[in-house]
C-alpha cells in the first residue's frame, strides 16, 4: 500500500516538472514529436542501469520498446537539461541524478553546489 503511494506521488510531482519544461518552450524550437511520460521514465530507468557504460546509440537500440530516434533525442536533452544525465564527448550517456547522495552530503556539512 505504501509503495504504491509512493509511485502516484512520484508521477504526479514527475509530471508536474515534464509538462513545466514543455510549457516554457525550452524544447519547442524544431520538435515534431514530444515524448510520453511513460517513454522518459522508460529511458530514464535503462540509462541508471547501464551505469555509463553505453554510447547513445547503444542505448537506443537496447531499449525495450521503440521510440522514433527524435523522441529520443528529445528525451535526452531533457534529461540534460534537468541535470539526471550527461553526455560525453565520445558520446556515452552517465546516470548522475543522486539526491540521497546529496543529502547525506549535507547531513556532514559539506558544500554541494
Amino acid at each position: 500500500m505504501e509503495k504504491k503511494k509512493e509511485m502516484k506521488l512520484f508521477i504526479f510531482i514527475y509530471q508536474l516538472i515534464y509538462s513545466d519544461f514543455m510549457q516554457k518552450g525550452i524544447f519547442r524550437n524544431s520538435i515534431l514529436r514530444y515524448p510520453r511520460l511513460d517513454t522518459v521514465i522508460m529511458i530514464e530507468e535503462k540509462i541508471r542501469k547501464t551505469k555509463g557504460d553505453m554510447t547513445v546509440t547503444e542505448l537506443w537500440k537496447s531499449l525495450p520498446k521503440k521510440v522514433m530516434w527524435q523522441t529520443f533525442l528529445t528525451t535526452l536533452d531533457y534529461l540534460e537539461y534537468s541535470g539526471k544525465i550527461h553526455v560525453t564527448k565520445d558520446k556515452h550517456v552517465i546516470w548522475i541524478w543522486d539526491p540521497e547522495g546529496i543529502e547525506n552530503l549535507r547531513k556532514k556539512n559539506l558544500v554541494v553546489r
